[in-house]
């Protein structure tokens, strides 16, 4: 096994979980969204993260709205919506669980 490529696969796994996380704080732009990701230590390129926020979208779990930009052309900005607040909530307590599991693993 890989080391790095173990890692991307468990970024990869909690990306959503994160990015509801992000956009139940606030309405972001994508480009805000990855600065958050980044901050937390997240690294997550563009090409990953326009294809989940439209898988999001399509699933029900976000929406956006266009905003005129002064420095060039509209700006698309997601929500979260209310079912994406329940799935939101629901993946908090699976990802508490796993943490548990996983825990008494490494601790033991």
């Amino acid at each position: 096994m890989e080391l790095d490529n173990a890692k991307a696969q468990m970024r990869k796994g909690i990306l959503e979980l994160c990015i509801l996380s992000t956009l139940k704080q606030n309405e972001l732009y994508p480009s805000d969204i990855i600065k958050q990701l980044k901050k937390a230590g997240i690294v997550v390129a563009e090409g990953t993260i326009y294809p989940l926020l439209t898988r999001l979208k399509n699933a029900g779990l976000l929406s956006y709205r266009w905003q005129e930009s002064m420095s060039g052309p509209p700006r698309k900005y997601y929500s979260i919506t209310t079912k994406g607040e329940t799935v939101y909530n629901e993946l908090v307590v699976s990802w508490s669980e796993l943490v548990n599991s996983v825990s008494k693993f490494i601790n033991t």
